[in-house]
């Protein structure tokens, strides 16, 4: 597969964006993008970092002990690399991973999905797989991990691009417009 960019509106986007399937199987990933080993989680935008700050208390009802702890001790973001970026939590789990059996899910998103909040999470979370570069530009990529696998099977089968499938998060992060070019361009 040839690797292209269109550009719509000053945004670069990857062509694998919307030539790869992919849909999300968390009975076989069991949550993996929110636990990958790093000391390093989610990335942030300064406005999120308020947003979160206000839900915070409400949020927290969702958490596990530790992640709670490690927040009070340590507080949920911190920025390195000029990134502002979720704490992690034994350098694996983002802060703000709930369990559901042995899946990990989003509290946040939790809390949103119960009506408690108006925020369903970063933004860089609602579009993952496809991630945010910035070369003098934003340039949209997909970002590719092996335990992501089960989501490329299971996009083979639903024929759902990365693209539709982040479609939601794509028009939050740069309006209905801009979606609505990037499809007349691509087909």
């Amino acid at each position: 597969m040839d690797i292209d960019f269109i550009e719509v509106e000053n945004i670069m986007v990857n062509s694998e964006i919307w030539e790869t399937n992919f849909t999300c199987d968390l009975a076989k990933c069991k949550g993996a993008c929110c636990t990958m080993e790093s000391r390093y989680g989610a990335p942030l935008k300064e406005d999120e970092v308020e947003i979160i700050n206000k839900y915070l208390p409400v949020i927290e009802e969702y958490l596990p002990e530790e992640h709670k702890k490690e927040i009070e001790k340590n507080g949920f973001w911190f920025r390195a690399y000029d990134e502002i970026m979720t704490r992690s939590v034994n350098n694996r789990a983002c802060v703000f991973v709930t369990y559901e059996g042995d899946i990990a899910k989003c509290s946040i998103e939790k809390a949103y999905n119960d009506g408690k909040i108006d925020f369903i999470k970063p933004i860089s979370c609602h579009l993952f797989p496809i991630r945010v570069s910035n070369f003098g530009g934003q340039i949209l990529r997909y970002e590719k991990y092996s335990e992501c696998l089960p989501a490329l099977e299971k996009g083979e089968k639903t024929s759902t691009t990365i693209f539709d499938f982040c479609k939601k998060a794509l028009e939050r992060a740069f309006g209905k417009e801009w979606v609505l070019k990037i499809k007349k361009v691509v087909g």
